[in-house]
């Protein structure tokens, strides 16, 4: 079975202008842990949950200060001002990607190592859709109903 056979195809995706404010939106909304970003329908990078979220978690200096020095309530007020800022901000450049020639398998040991949920599958660097340990499970679980 191939990636592109449980692939999910025209894959929602943003640019780098895109407002965090959208982004957290669709997150929220669609619960997307992330979304692949592209230009003139190239990838560019990758913005995740993790991206956006950790722009709350307190820097190495002040954590080694110790959490009782940390103004968590502040923290959270935080949030605010990261929704005016652009994905181009936040995001992961230079996502890793996935072929949708590749063998189910071989993409869920990828994503395994790297500790993604999903993936972007791109042919060169065009998008053509997302992977996600979802669509891998329910694959391979349909594959041994049918055999069985």
């Amino acid at each position: 079975m191939l990636v592109k056979d449980v692939m999910t195809r025209g894959a929602r995706s943003v640019t780098r202008d895109t407002p965090i404010q959208e982004v957290a939106s669709l997150m929220c909304l669609y619960r997307y842990s992330g979304l692949p970003v592209v230009e003139d329908e190239k990838l560019i990078g990758f913005i995740a949950e993790k991206d956006v979220l950790a722009q709350l978690f307190p820097s190495v200096e002040d954590a080694m200060e110790g959490m009782a020095t940390i103004d968590l309530k502040e923290k959270a007020r935080e949030y605010k001002s990261i929704m005016s800022r652009k994905v181009g901000d936040l995001m992961t450049r230079g996502a890793k990607t996935v072929s949708p020639d590749m063998p189910v398998l071989k993409a869920a040991i990828i994503m395994a190592n790297n500790r993604f949920r999903r993936i972007p599958v791109a042919e060169g660097d065009k998008l053509v859709g997302m992977l996600s340990l979802g669509d891998i499970h329910k694959a391979i679980f349909h594959q041994s109903l049918t055999e069985s």
